[in-house]
């Protein structure tokens, strides 16, 4: 599994999922909207600590910066 999130892209999507969380925590979404909510910001963090995002393999986007030298 390569590295395909830049860190820029993991930066957006830890503001992200922070700003989903606070919107969870403080009421402002509420029901079954703050559990999809919620699956969506565990994905994000997830994604964003592993450095890979399966849907980025599929689709072949690659937003890392990585020198490819020699490749």
């Amino acid at each position: 599994m390569k590295t395909n999130m830049g860190t820029l892209d993991k930066i957006i999507r830890v503001v992200v999922a922070l700003t989903a969380a606070a919107l969870v925590y403080y009421d402002v979404v509420q029901g079954v909207y703050s559990y999809v909510l919620l699956t969506i910001t565990a994905i994000f963090l997830f994604t964003s600590l592993i450095g890979f995002c399966p849907l980025y393999g599929i689709f072949g986007i690659n937003t890392c910066s990585v020198n490819r030298r020699g490749s």
